[in-house]
């Protein structure tokens, strides 16, 4: 009796212990659990062309996809877009239950869990309902422990959904997207790498007070107040060169160098390649989202563009200084990107292992930063953030810019001798 009982318990657990499965297509809302809060996102799961799956992260009006999803043992495993991140998930009929993981970070998981079928925020939408009106332009003040920082916040609403961002010196929060409920806004996005929630209340009509939970463990809280005119330091103000200095100099590898140390293969800018060219450097890093904006402008752009007499080479700085790793991580986004220029290896992003890597730089605040170069070699403009897309109007503002600053360096006489 006792071999009976045992056969029948393992063949119980058998039959209970599935295959893993894969997510049903269609809308999904996840929500991944960080500081005691739930920050909410949507998924819309399609079927590919190998009998798998591939999966869009929506945020407002973006739609990020995720198309290296597989079976990984009793779980799905859905790499998030061009991060070194991950969701590693079971599939249970119509929901999942697992973990958010950030590879570079040791010990980084938070839960995961997502429900088919369901295709709201925070609540159902309802543009019908009559709730506290939270739209228009408000001058930003945030607060912590160690100092104070300035935005520009945007919001929007019908009836109880609610769009917006946060543009700040170094870039913006791109698409946050979310719901009214009761007397509170309530606002979330996830782009693969950052978890932004945000919790913000009416103080009067023109003031506003909020919350704000980024990622795993870090929490502050700010002030707004509405102002149609409220603006940021000029962007091209804030990082500049040291006296003395025209040039910016710099010999780093590319990501192709000889593994593992990265040695050969060294990129100047006094490499024919550049000669009386404009060259714009952009210093990013795959992990920045920011980053990401940019280099889906610059990746198309440069495809219209590199015949006029322009180069652009990306200076990445990334997550670990190990090279094999720096090289893998670039080498990949420029594939899901479709990006032809070229890129070196920098450093870490670190900003003050940035300075030291071109030490020509008096200050520098953050990636992505953006240089533009004459045909003589000199520096021209230093560009400081990007506005994405998820801004409107400023994203449109500066692309303006961009073609004007360098149309004119492409009008300029070269100060080199023609060959």
């Amino acid at each position: 009796m006792r071999f009976i009982s045992f056969l029948f318990l393992a063949a119980a657990f058998v039959s209970c212990s599935s295959k893993p499965e894969w997510p049903r297509p269609g809308t999904w809302r996840a929500v991944i659990e960080l500081q005691g809060q739930q920050l909410p996102f949507n998924l819309m799961v399609v079927p590919d062309s190998l009998n798998g799956v591939d999966a869009f992260i929506k945020n407002a009006g973006e739609n990020l996809l995720l198309d290296e999803v597989s079976l990984n043992g009793d779980s799905i495993e859905m790499v998030v877009h061009i991060f070194d991140a991950k969701i590693q998930a079971k599939v249970n009929g119509d929901s999942m239950n697992g973990f958010f993981i950030l590879n570079y970070t040791a010990g980084y998981r938070l839960p995961f869990k997502a429900a088919y079928g369901q295709d709201f925020r925070f609540v159902k939408t309802d543009t019908s309902l009559v709730v506290p009106d939270f739209s228009g332009k408000y001058a930003v003040q945030f607060f912590n422990e160690k100092d104070t920082s300035r935005a520009i916040g945007i919001f929007s609403q019908q009836g109880n959904y609610a769009e917006g961002t946060f543009l700040t010196s170094t870039g913006d929060y791109r698409f946050l997207e979310g719901n009214i409920i009761d007397d509170a806004m309530h606002l979330s996005t996830f782009d693969g790498n950052h978890l932004y929630l945000f919790k913000i209340k009416k103080i009067n009509d023109s003031t506003l007070a909020g919350e704000h939970w980024l990622g795993k463990t870090r929490y502050r809280k700010w002030e707004g107040r509405k102002n149609p005119n409220a603006s940021l330091p000029d962007p091209e103000s804030l990082t500049y060169l040291k006296k003395g200095f025209e040039k910016i100099e710099f010999s780093f590898p590319d990501v192709d160098a000889r593994l593992p140390d990265g040695q050969g293969n060294k990129v100047s800018l006094t490499d024919d390649k550049f000669k009386n060219k404009v060259v714009i450097l952009q210093l990013f890093g795959t992990w920045c989202p920011n980053c990401m904006d940019e280099t889906r402008f610059l990746a198309p752009w440069y495809k219209k563009n590199k015949n006029r007499g322009v180069e652009i080479l990306g200076l990445a700085y990334e997550r670990k200084s190990d090279f094999a790793y720096a090289s893998e991580r670039v080498k990949k986004m420029k594939s899901k990107l479709n990006v032809d220029y070229d890129f070196v290896i920098a450093g870490v992003n670190d900003n003050a292992k940035a300075l030291e890597s071109l030490p020509m730089l008096d200050r520098f605040l953050g990636w992505p930063t953006t240089i533009f170069i004459g045909k003589d070699g000199k520096v021209k403009h230093i560009h400081t953030g990007f506005f994405g897309p998820g801004t409107g109007v400023y994203y449109e503002e500066q692309i303006q810019r961009f073609n004007k600053i360098v149309q004119e360096l492409l009008a300029e006489n070269s100060a080199l001798p023609s060959e």
